[in-house]
């Protein structure tokens, strides 16, 4: 993914895999019944973020595209419903609110993203 701010973005998104991975792990294994439909989003938007770090590393284009674009529709989705009902969401996934509870960057992540494979192309 080039040089300077590609390599930025790939360690950004190499960070919110790890963080989002060992939240997800965590919150699976100690606290499932509690609220399975967030930590399941959890894990997703995990999955979500390893995928991207690696296609944005490896410079597999389509699958960045697929991914980010997928990471901005879950954020979006995500976001309003856990505006709109909070009974369905006890518990903070990372698309939560937008990403409210890790500073918005959920949401202008995937936003730099694309711009970035736009710019790129």
């Amino acid at each position: 993914m080039g040089r300077g701010a590609g390599r930025l973005l790939v360690a950004v998104y190499a960070v919110f895999a790890l963080s989002a991975s060992s939240r997800a792990a965590l919150q699976l294994a100690t606290r499932f019944d509690e609220a399975p439909v967030a930590y399941l989003l959890s894990a997703v938007a995990a999955a979500v973020y390893l995928v991207a770090t690696v296609a944005l590393a490896r410079g597999a284009r389509r699958l960045a595209f697929a991914t980010v674009l997928f990471e901005l529709v879950g954020v979006l989705v995500v976001g309003t419903l856990t505006l709109l009902d909070r009974g369905d969401f006890p518990d903070q996934t990372v698309w939560s609110a937008y990403g409210a509870g890790y500073g918005f960057i959920p949401l202008v992540l995937p936003v730099l993203g694309l711009w970035r494979l736009r710019a790129t192309r």
